[in-house]
């Protein structure tokens, strides 16, 4: 075997793993003593794959807990309670929340979150860098709404077997639920039909996690080095963090009669002045 030939297998090799996609399973990732386990950036060993997205995790707490309180002078965060019951903290207000709720912490909120219930409360912590030269102001009141209260539309360049509930846009939104994040500008949930499809695609400036809430499928990350979309088979709990330009898509395996897999989507802007 020739020199060439062998730079040519290793080329390829390095272009189909493709360096555009980080993959984690909640069950498998380690738990840090506050409950939190960091499935992207802060925490997490490939920290330095993100741009625009400070930290990306689950954080539990237990019956009687509550969560460190932290407030970001430079971090927009969001969170989307996963599952239970509790109470968000957000500065001096004390503000009941439960499953499928989502919220807004701006920059220099206090926040945390208590368990005053007898089961754990699963929350999904989402942190976005603000530049250091951004001016942000915080929104005059707290951002909360819930999931369940949010429409199934259709949205055409999709195609019909996936619907989406559209959560939360940045603060020119006229299509979400919230219009109030500065470097996040889409939260969404992403329901399939049995055999429902989430058609390959890329977004050339914009970084974006997948989250499987419910169901097994396939996921597309990256493309080969024939240019053929990449498949991964996932499970619940699987998540995804795509870079820009990254292929991204998704298979669902449901049948008929089985509940519809549900993903949930984030996605932000690497340079907020594009």
């Amino acid at each position: 075997m020739t020199r060439l030939t062998v730079l040519l297998a290793v080329s390829s090799c390095l272009f189909a793993a493709d360096p555009g996609f980080l993959q984690r399973q909640v069950a498998d990732v380690k738990p840090q003593p506050d409950g939190y386990k960091p499935l992207f950036g802060i925490g997490d060993q490939d920290v330095d794959q993100l741009k625009g997205v400070a930290r990306y995790g689950e954080l539990t707490v237990g019956p009687g807990g509550t969560s460190a309180i932290v407030s970001y002078p430079a971090e927009e965060q969001i969170y989307f309670v996963e599952q239970g019951s509790a109470t968000l903290l957000y500065g001096d207000d004390k503000v009941p929340i439960k499953t499928n709720d989502f919220m807004y912490l701006p920059v220099g909120v206090k926040h945390g979150v208590a368990n005053s219930s007898n089961a754990p409360v699963k929350v999904i912590v989402m942190g976005y860098k603000i530049p250091a030269d951004a001016k942000v102001q915080p929104t005059p009141k707290l951002m909360l709404a819930n999931a369940d209260d949010v429409a199934l539309q259709i949205l055409g360049q999709h195609g019909p077997t996936s619907q989406f509930k559209l959560l939360m846009g940045a603060t020119s939104s006229q299509r979400d639920k919230l219009a109030s994040a500065y470097l996040m500008n889409s939260l969404f949930i992403m329901d399939f039909a049995p055999g429902g499809t989430n058609i390959p695609h890329n977004h050339p400036a914009e970084e974006e996690i997948y989250l499987l809430l419910r169901g097994s499928g396939d996921m597309v990350a990256g493309l080969d080095a024939n240019g053929k979309e990449v498949r991964h088979r996932v499970t619940q709990g699987a998540a995804f963090f795509f870079k820009p330009r990254t292929q991204v898509g998704y298979y669902s395996n449901a049948k008929e009669g089985q509940p519809h897999d549900l993903i949930l989507a984030v996605r932000s802007r690497v340079d907020p002045f594009r």
